[in-house]
């Protein structure tokens, strides 16, 4: 028993890496298929026909449905599918428009209230926002994370799960994030605890317009100052620090990790910023909610071949189209989500962690009990350190879990000055971890109290 917390240790940035892998057989055919079949659509335009039954937003969301439904028919109906919609009006929504995503929910046999959501964004572009009737193939934006969604649901949906996970295809994002805005507020009103949100949006290529190329690195966004801050807890963060320590930054620290102990796929650069310079994306308003949220977005952008009209111009391809995709490295996106939905599903969620340090030669962190957790991961690391350490102590469960109630407090003493270390704790259940839980304010995975 000893031997096996002791990999927790080893485990707590990312979980181990088994011999076989419902990642290891993600196919990149299948990936350049499904973004064929949604280039067939011919626009995916949030004010395109929504009856059209080949050409169109409305076809394209059916087909959505329609693939689910197809792949929860396989494990025995274990995907419920269902559309999450809303009529909407905005800037780039002149007029009423029903917005609609695709989602399949797959349900946690132990804490189905608590979720995974894997996104990515199936209306498409020109370079004019508001034209709706020319071809907007929208291969790479965003029919790469459409496709590694939909592949996402085909390797996991048959496994099981104690927590649930949600594939969701989204509408209206490049009207102004009318789909995740959507797909945020309904899962508010489920009452889902929202442990990650995995928005997958421009993956699939490899080099840029300039010709440079990062065929091995993914980039993750995620926020710094936390986009539900109140004053209250703004002025506590500046006592008590945690600029760098918001759960979607823990978020992605998890993740970069788990990438590194998989040398052969892709490797996540970490951008610490909450999206590109001047743009956004459909992780933004689950941000503005409280949940963890971060972009994968490709390591160098082509922007010859996004938002632009399908033309040639001094001998230079315009438009979105499949011939500029890497159909190899939108694979190897889809293995890390993959591998990512995996272990996260099967981890606790991170505990809430406060700590005691002022004025002290040591620090004392205390936490509550969290459903499922066997074993708590305490880690530390330089307050100028990007990355937890690997010096980390364990707090052990003693007892059945079954026995353990939220009320449960633990306690933990490292011999640091505080003012030097910052300190948090992740949830471990078998060899499989949460990302940490800073112990600072607005450090938890949770949506902030709003006074």
């Amino acid at each position: 028993m000893v031997k096996r917390f002791l990999l927790l240790a080893a485990a707590v940035s990312a979980p181990l890496a088994a011999q076989t892998h419902p990642a290891d057989s993600v196919s990149a055919d299948r990936l350049e298929k499904d973004v064929e079949k949604l280039v067939s659509f011919g626009t995916r335009h949030t004010l395109s026909s929504q009856t059209d039954p080949r050409r169109g937003i409305g076809a394209a969301v059916d087909w959505g449905l329609a693939e689910f439904k197809r792949i929860g028919a396989k494990c025995g109906g274990c995907l419920e599918v269902l559309p999450v919609g809303e009529t909407v009006t905005g800037p780039r929504v002149p007029t009423p428009t029903l917005v609609r995503n695709a989602v399949a929910i797959q349900r946690g046999t132990q804490r189905p209230n608590e979720v995974v959501i894997v996104q990515g964004h199936i209306d498409s572009r020109v370079s004019d926002v508001m034209d709706a009737t020319s071809d907007a193939p929208g291969a790479n934006d965003d029919g790469s994370g459409t496709a590694l969604v939909i592949e996402a649901a085909r390797m996991l949906s048959g496994q099981k799960y104690p927590t649930t996970i949600i594939y969701a295809l989204l509408s209206g994002e490049e009207q102004g994030l009318h789909g995740g805005q959507i797909l945020a507020n309904w899962a508010e009103r489920q009452g889902f605890t929202v442990k990650a949100v995995l928005n997958n949006d421009i993956v699939g290529n490899s080099c840029g317009s300039d010709g440079y190329c990062e065929p091995k690195v993914v980039r993750v966004f995620s926020e710094g100052p936390r986009a539900d801050f109140t004053e209250k807890l703004r002025a506590s963060a500046t006592r008590f620090g945690g600029e760098n320590d918001t759960p979607s930054r823990n978020l992605s620290r998890w993740v970069a990790a788990l990438s590194a102990k998989h040398p052969d796929g892709l490797q996540v650069r970490q951008i610490w910023r909450t999206d590109r310079m001047g743009r956004g994306g459909d992780q933004v308003p689950f941000l503005q909610k409280g949940y963890p949220a971060i972009r994968f977005s490709v390591g160098v952008e082509d922007y010859d071949h996004q938002h632009q009209d399908l033309r040639t111009e001094n001998g230079i391809k315009f438009g979105d189209t499949i011939e500029e995709m890497d159909f190899g490295y939108l694979a190897g996106v889809t293995k890390l989500n993959v591998r990512a939905l995996d272990a996260l599903a099967r981890a606790p969620m991170p505990p809430k962690v406060s700590v005691d340090a002022a004025v002290r030669t040591d620090t004392e962190l205390a936490w509550q009990a969290v459903p499922g957790a066997q074993v708590y991961a305490v880690a530390t690391r330089a307050t100028d350190a990007p990355a937890w350490g690997e010096d980390v102590a364990l707090v052990y469960v003693d007892g059945p879990m079954s026995e353990m109630t939220t009320e449960r407090k633990f306690t933990h003493i490292r011999k640091l000055r505080g003012d030097d270390w910052m300190f948090g704790v992740a949830a471990c259940a078998d060899t499989y971890c949460s990302p940490v839980s800073s112990a600072v304010p607005g450090g938890a995975f949770e949506p902030v109290a709003k006074e």
